[in-house]
């Protein structure tokens, strides 16, 4: 199959890009290199794989790349990720997330793509899920506390257009927390990344407010397996992409020091974060229903990945 992964040198995206090289697809990676890292392609690349640098506000060329390319699959992963800078900067974050949304499905309806694959956000769409049943369902109320959220939101509203309009078929995974091999401390999910390296350097993790506060956090591979199956499927709208289960701050420092018994973990208390959502967790039943998908990894053993993973000085 050929293939087209918008950010596909970040986290998510090249951990994808890796497993759609291992079937014998033939991919082609977009990212503009501004947060995701040329050495996450090394193998990739090496393996055939085209990068191509370009910011997705550029709409003529990524028109021009997909007319040449005429990928049947594009998995859109590009996206600014900071929760903190959308906050600070709302126009900048809707001018990639939005603006950069709508040109991904002008260039692939450009190339004829018969689907495209598109990364939202459960942790940050619902907002706060205090209050609320848990785990929340696809048709929870959709109330984000952060700029993020909302434009990841009017990016599913925009593949719910080209799907009307123009027949484009696509569906959008919101994901939960996702952590692995290759995260980037920027994302919400970024505290494990974090936290291991502090880990590994010696050091104590910083817990906001009482450490109480709970996410659902998704191990990459997992991630990927859903990605792939949501490409071979013909389900459309958001689909939830997460275990179901809250892990509160604390449980993930008990976890790490449980891993590297012998080192000092102590966490080190710090404010509370305004604005921060205290508890979300997300219902993975349709993506268990529809595409076949479930999570495989646990916290334990995913945890264990992601310190291993690190270079160890």
């Amino acid at each position: 199959m050929n293939c087209l992964v918008t950010g596909g040198a970040g986290f998510i995206g090249s951990n994808l890009v890796d497993a759609l090289l291992a079937r014998g697809d033939r991919v082609t990676v977009i990212d503009d290199l501004s947060t995701g890292r040329r050495r996450n392609l090394d193998g990739a690349v090496g393996a055939g794989t085209e990068l191509v640098e370009c910011d997705i506000r550029d709409g003529d060329t990524l028109i021009e790349v997909a007319r040449r390319l005429e990928p049947e699959i594009v998995f859109h992963l590009a996206a600014q990720i900071d929760v903190r800078r959308s906050v600070a900067d709302p126009a900048f974050d809707a001018s990639i997330n939005v603006g950069g949304t709508a040109n991904v499905l002008e260039a692939a309806r450009a190339a004829k793509s018969s689907r495209v694959v598109f990364t939202s956000t459960g942790g940050a769409i619902y907002g706060e899920g205090d209050g609320q049943e848990l785990p929340l369902q696809e048709g929870a109320p959709i109330a984000p506390m952060a700029p993020y959220g909302q434009s990841k939101f009017a990016g599913e509203g925009y593949l719910s257009l080209y799907e009307r309009l123009y027949g484009l078929s696509s569906a959008s995974l919101r994901l939960g927390n996702v952590y692995g091999p290759r995260q980037d401390p920027l994302g919400e999910a970024g505290v494990i990344a974090i936290f291991c390296g502090r880990l590994l350097d010696g050091g104590r993790p910083t817990v906001f407010g009482d450490g109480r506060q709970t996410r659902d956090y998704i191990y990459v591979g997992d991630v990927v397996a859903a990605l792939l199956a949501a490409a071979e499927s013909d389900a459309t709208g958001p689909i939830n992409v997460g275990t179901g289960r809250e892990t509160d701050v604390l449980e993930l420092v008990r976890g790490l020091q449980d891993l590297r018994p012998d080192a000092p973990f102590e966490p080190e208390m710090a404010p509370a974060r305004v604005g921060e959502v205290q508890r979300i967790s997300i219902d993975p039943a349709r993506a268990e229903r529809e595409l076949g998908w479930k999570a495989e990894v646990g916290l334990e053993q995913g945890l264990r990945l992601t310190l291993d993973s690190l270079p160890v000085d």
